[in-house]
């Protein structure tokens, strides 16, 4: 039996193994979460095909061949499921056989939302590789970063993204390989790069690759964790089909499967580089038949073109984008008539938004939270439309009940015991689970401080019911949240201190009512500064979102405790305090 055919039986295996349990009739009402010992689980469990994320999601796309999976309104490039599946093969052979790289090797996946994206991602998982996503938006200092810290072989970029990195590149002790993606017929292809369309449309007549272990590292994404820096989060193979199987469950699962002539339609905004849109909007929808519009970056016109010529049924979106949605003129009530869904994610969003957001939309509109981490390949838990029918007072600004083979408790601060809270006692949320990551990449200090024992600790404060419902009220980590993106302080106060002006920095978030939060610094200063040079200053070495747009107070000193440690909440409270005297 030729090795091709062995993996396809394989694969079958697993999908016959995976429907079956997705096939069994589920009474969602009936449905009780266990609460044992102050630990919430969900009582039924559910089998992992323990597969790579490729074997996976290639299982599942022969059935919609024909449907277009991903299209950007902008250039109208598209490709079809079958084109999807195609590329990514012919692109995982190249990438081992003809660019010499070796199973466990990481790309740096340098690219804005597009339909090449996929390709780009499922070629390198299929040839064994590591992809390492980076925001589109990351300036070349931020790129060099990740470059290093990741130890990435080659570079998938597009031509427009091409100066960056050559500015990134440049500052290593060696060449890095670059592919590149031409996203207009008239661009010129950069001189010594690889053109990312002939890769794809080039087939080898070789057998196919081994299929990576499900415990193989697949995704490196970069997290801030609870504080400090951006880290590496290696999750695995089985992290990602685990979370893809726990949220396909039919408890759980609100997308209907291409068929006919239907098809859900989503604006692909999130960001592709963001395990988010990852897992969720792109994963998720592809097992699902769905069209992905890519949206390159957000801009309101364009982002209003696709809800007009697009029959948008579900939206995945942060709660900067639904308030976008509420209050701006342009968008028309008929640009709703498909819509059923919205999951939003990233940040709590208001009941009040969600009830103001209806009445603009003039129809019942499901709006749903889940909640989740780049660390937990993200979801966690799941407020979905059948418990939102069901539970309609339990569900209001809840962020849901825990998924399948999931636990979830809460617990004090500073309880390194982990004694599990009680119903409506607020303490650290902390959670186990297939979908938990293996750890941080290079940094096993960070790893051991993030988890106590087995359970991760998510730096996020909240509480739950008697019904199992749960609810996130604040954060003890320090991150600021700009429309969904993380802004590390620490990665804003090393920049502010490397000015010869500035002695000392600290930096918060602080309320915005469009972006959710922006970052607000307190600086001592060296003699007399302005302020406006020192914004920039920092404006020139950050993505646009983790600009200073909450403004720089000078201040004569820096409040810390005994140890040293800056006293951001304090200086949080003193800037709340002042706004409602």
């Amino acid at each position: 039996m030729s090795r091709s055919l062995l993996k396809r039986l394989v694969i079958l295996r697993h999908q016959k193994c995976y429907e079956h349990i997705l096939s069994r009739p589920v009474s969602v009402s009936s449905r009780k979460d266990n609460i044992n010992n102050n630990i919430l689980s969900n009582p039924e469990k559910i089998d992992i095909p323990r597969v790579s994320i490729p074997e996976f999601i290639f299982g599942k796309l022969e059935t919609y061949d024909e449907f277009v999976a991903f299209e950007c309104p902008l250039t109208h490039i598209k490709y079809t499921y079958a084109e999807v599946r195609k590329y990514s093969r012919n692109l995982s052979k190249i990438l081992r056989t003809k660019l010499g790289l070796n199973k466990g090797d990481v790309v740096l996946i340098y690219l804005p939302n597009c339909p090449q994206f996929p390709i780009a991602t499922l070629g390198c998982l299929e040839a064994g590789l590591i992809a390492s996503t980076v925001n589109s938006l990351y300036t070349a200092g931020e790129v060099l970063r990740q470059l290093k810290d990741s130890s990435s072989k080659i570079i998938i970029t597009t031509c427009n993204l091409y100066a960056t990195v050559t500015k990134a590149v440049s500052e290593l002790p060696r060449k890095i390989p670059i592919i590149c993606i031409k996203t207009k017929p008239e661009q010129l292809l950069p001189q010594g790069t690889i053109d990312f369309y002939e890769l794809i449309k080039t087939t080898l007549d070789i057998s196919d690759l081994e299929p990576p272990h499900f415990n193989d590292a697949a995704i490196l994404p970069y997290s801030s964790g609870t504080t400090g820096l951006p880290k590496g989060v290696k999750l695995t193979h089985g992290n990602i089909v685990a979370n893809l199987t726990q949220i396909s469950h039919p408890s759980v699962n609100f997308l209907e499967c291409a068929n006919g002539n239907f098809q859900e339609v989503s604006p692909g905004v999130l960001p592709m580089f963001h395990i988010y849109g990852f897992t969720i909007c792109t994963m998720k929808l592809l097992t699902q038949g769905a069209k992905v519009v890519t949206m390159p970056r957000f801009q309101p016109e364009t982002f209003i073109d696709v809800l007009k010529n697009y029959p948008i049924s579900i939206i995945f979106a942060a709660p900067p984008l639904i308030l976008f949605l509420t209050h701006h003129p342009d968008v028309k009530i008929e640009y709703f008539k498909k819509l059923k869904n919205i999951m939003s994610g990233a940040a709590p969003l208001g009941i009040t938004d969600e009830e103001k957001f209806k009445e603009k939309a003039g129809k019942e509109v499901s709006i749903f939270q889940g909640y989740g981490l780049t660390e937990t390949s993200p979801v966690v838990s799941l407020a979905t439309p059948s418990l939102l029918q069901q539970f309609p007072n339990d569900c209001k600004g809840s962020i849901g009940r825990v998924l399948l083979n999931t636990e979830i408790k809460f617990i004090k601060l500073g309880d390194n015991g982990g004694t599990a809270l009680a119903p409506h006692e607020e303490g650290e949320l902390l959670v186990r689970g297939p979908q938990v990551m293996e750890g941080y990449h290079n940094n096993p200090q960070a790893t051991k401080d993030t988890f106590l024992g087995d359970w991760f600790r998510t730096g996020d404060l909240g509480h739950y019911n008697e019904h199992g419902f749960m609810f996130i009220t604040d954060r003890v980590k320090e991150l600021i949240k700009v429309r969904g993106f993380q802004v590390a302080p620490a990665e804003l106060e090393e920049i502010l201190r490397s000015h010869p002006k500035v002695a000392d920095a600290a930096v918060v978030g602080i309320p915005d009512e469009i972006n959710g939060e922006v970052p607000r610094a307190y600086i001592q200063t060296k003699g007399n500064v302005d302020t406006r040079q020192i914004y920039q200053f920092v404006a020139d070495k950050v993505a646009k979102y983790k600009r200073l747009e909450g403004g720089i107070e000078v201040i004569k000193d820096i409040p810390k405790n005994a140890s040293g440690k800056i006293l951001r909440r304090e200086l949080k409270n003193r800037y709340l305090s002042k706004q409602n005297t």
